[in-house]
């Protein structure tokens, strides 16, 4: 980051260039899943084509805050914390299994994590099921992104301007 920071750039830039990048992977990978979906007529809503930019927004929620967390870490061990956090919100956000099996308060805790929404709001835009849950799931996931873009870049902001 020494030689980015020799130019004019601003610290803000270099957090939105790492969350462009992740997007950029994420897209191209979502395209792959949406793309298969389709020719294999699992893709029964023309809602489906709208996935790609539920995906990008999914992927922007946790680049934004991945980028924040990122630079509270101090070593490659600390990224151990992330797997932590990853699993069990992979196991539990409704993919592999329904959540209703669930008592009340740790299914709210489980409907509270960005993963979830994204996995729900992904299922109702490929099957046509959209309704106003879904516009809360954009919402929440837009703003964890924005909030982790902010929070990214003050801390990159005192990191790397002291």
């Amino acid at each position: 980051y020494d030689a980015i920071l020799a130019t004019p750039m601003p610290t803000g830039d270099v957090a939105v260039a790492e969350t462009s990048w992740a997007l950029i992977r994420g897209g191209i990978y979502a395209a792959g899943f949406l793309l298969i979906m389709a020719v294999m007529g699992y893709a029964t809503s023309w809602w489906a084509v709208l996935a790609l930019p539920a995906c990008l927004l999914i992927g922007y929620g946790f680049a934004g805050v991945g980028m924040w967390a990122t630079t509270y870490m101090k070593s490659w061990q600390d990224f151990e914390f992330i797997s932590l956090l990853l699993m069990p919100m992979v196991l539990f956000s409704g993919t592999f299994f329904p959540i209703d099996a669930f008592a009340a308060p740790v299914r709210w805790l489980i409907e509270a994590t960005p993963l979830y929404r994204g996995v729900v709001l992904c299922r109702e835009l490929t099957t046509g099921a959209v309704g106003l849950a879904s516009l809360a799931s954009v919402v929440y996931l837009l703003a964890l992104g924005t909030i982790g873009m902010l929070g990214a870049r003050r801390r990159l902001d005192t990191l790397l301007l002291t």
